[in-house]
């Protein structure tokens, strides 16, 4: 019986190794994030068809949706993988980590991006493959070198992270209108309170990694719990749009009124007292308030 070879590896180890490898790759699509894409473009779509829904052509539109966030995620940290060695949050990611090399994972992002692409061109409309571009643009080309330079940054990032309902209105409805900019606008102004508090919770993290976020440039937080108030105050009513268009009922209208007053008082505490325990009350609210309102939106939907 011959001796197996002396760099033979066990067919366990192996597979072991080739699923580890597997999970580095989905990790850097951030499928918790992407995740809330799949959600918010399929919400999106829903909401803006203008006929009974057909399962497939959706799918498809939010899928492509979804591989060009993945990419532009997967990109996003190839270009901050010096900085995200800095971040105890983000240190253990597989491209700091040196799990998956840069090149490879420009080149997978890259592709995730393109199929989504050509996808939502083939199968959702120009329309809603063009907002699909301009997400990817802005989020890379702008958003990401911005980062390093200014704290306004947040406000630029926003820009991309609202566009999947959009991009979902569009396939669907077949062109932009005061629904799907209501839409756009409920998740352009939720970010701000929910990033506010990201930032104040991470701030340690943020200056070592020389990011400028508010509460890096000023450390009281005053400029930042400001931002998380204004920011919530004007989701309130912006939240109200959808009935007042005919897009949902009355019984979204209440519970869109209740949660916006919920996360302002929540971002008016945070701006009061400017704690790590004020600042993750605001962030976890925040994590509840979008899906709250999306499945209310689409269960009252008229």
């Amino acid at each position: 019986m011959k001796d197996a070879p002396a760099d033979a590896v066990p067919v366990p180890l192996q597979i072991g190794r080739t699923s580890a490898r597997v999970a580095d790759y989905v990790a850097l699509t951030k499928p918790r994030l992407n995740l809330l894409v799949v959600a918010t473009s399929a919400a999106g779509y829903y909401l803006g068809a203008t006929r009974a829904l057909d399962l497939w052509p959706m799918a498809q539109a939010v899928a492509g949706t979804a591989l060009v966030a993945g990419g532009a995620a997967v990109l996003n940290q190839v270009y901050e993988r010096d900085t995200d060695a800095l971040m105890r949050r983000t240190r253990a990611r597989p491209l700091p980590d040196g799990r998956v090399p840069p090149i490879d994972a420009g080149i997978f992002g890259l592709a995730l991006a393109l199929g989504g692409l050509l996808l939502l061109a083939a199968r959702a409309g120009v329309l809603a493959a063009l907002l699909a571009a301009a997400t990817l643009i802005v989020y890379l080309v702008v958003y990401t070198p911005m980062k390093r330079r200014s704290p306004l940054s947040t406000l630029v990032g926003a820009v991309p992270g609202a566009l999947p309902p959009l991009i979902g209105w569009t396939a669907s409805h077949g062109s932009l209108s005061a629904g799907g900019a209501a839409l756009f606008a409920i998740v352009f102004l939720w970010q701000i309170p929910h990033f506010m508090a990201i930032a104040w919770m991470y701030r340690a993290d943020y200056a070592k990694a020389g990011f400028p976020m508010l509460p890096v440039i000023e450390p009281d937080g005053r400029r930042a719990g400001r931002q998380a108030v204004l920011y919530a105050a004007a989701l309130l009513p912006t939240s109200l749009v959808p009935t007042a268009i005919g897009l949902s009922g009355t019984a979204y209208l209440a519970i869109a009124v209740a949660l916006g007053v919920v996360l302002l008082w929540l971002a008016v505490r945070f701006a009061r007292v400017r704690s790590d325990d004020s600042a993750r009350t605001l962030f976890l609210a925040s994590i509840a308030y979008l899906p709250l309102i999306w499945i209310a939106m689409i269960w009252n939907k008229l």
